[in-house]
């Protein structure tokens, strides 16, 4: 089976209403669906890489490559892990975890995004929560670090209620204007402390190699 040769396939993430894994072709085209149809303000730009710029076929077409490179250029040196989210069995968006010297830095970041139908109802904090019990838990990580445009109020809000402590700035040339990129920085004991949410993980053992550690 595919699994036996690339486990992060079988890795799966649950939380009360949620469940994150790599998606099926048919949740592939779902989620680049959903980013056609909108992430966001046409007037704003929540990215770094203003990736949602072009028409709706792009887009589309754009999210299928992302996921496919980001899995087609792993190593276990440097890796960036795209789960799907899935809510009462919809695509509702996606949750991502990165990772450099995991065994060393012991630090991954994590970046995401919602459909616009699916944002204002807790999904963006649960989906972000899961994450970090993968990182914490389940990689023994010590920090983990964030960041998001000051005018990105959702995303700030949600490193707030998790614990997550100011980092510093980042002044960025976006749309050639200038915007404030604020970073957070969530240590171990802040996790500990602010961890509510509920996360099964599945088939981790395996994939442990795929992120740089020794196996269980």
């Amino acid at each position: 089976m595919i699994v036996d040769h690339f486990p992060l396939l079988g890795l799966r993430l649950t939380t009360p209403r949620l469940e994150l894994r790599l998606p099926s072709p048919e949740e592939l085209a779902a989620l680049a669906e959903l980013a056609a149809e909108g992430i966001h303000p046409p007037e704003t730009m929540p990215f770094l890489v203003p990736w949602t710029n072009g028409t709706p076929a792009e887009i589309a077409r754009g999210v299928v490559q992302h996921y496919w490179r980001q899995l087609g250029t792993w190593t276990p040196q440097d890796w960036s892990l795209n789960l799907t989210v899935l809510h009462a069995g919809a695509v509702v968006g996606t949750q991502g975890i990165s990772g450099r010297d995991l065994a060393i830095t012991r630090q991954v970041g994590t970046g995401s995004w919602l459909g616009r139908r699916h944002q204002g109802q807790g999904i963006g904090t649960e989906m972000r929560a899961a994450v970090l019990h993968l990182a914490f838990a389940g990689l023994g990580v010590q920090e983990a670090v964030s960041s998001a445009f000051e005018d990105n109020h959702a995303s700030l809000a949600v490193s707030r209620k998790l614990g997550y402590q100011p980092d510093g700035i980042e002044r960025r040339a976006i749309r050639e204007a200038l915007v404030i990129d604020h970073r957070r920085r969530l240590t171990r004991a802040a996790w500990e402390h602010h961890n509510t949410t509920p996360v099964t993980i599945e088939g981790l053992a395996p994939c442990l190699p795929l992120f740089g550690l020794d196996p269980a």
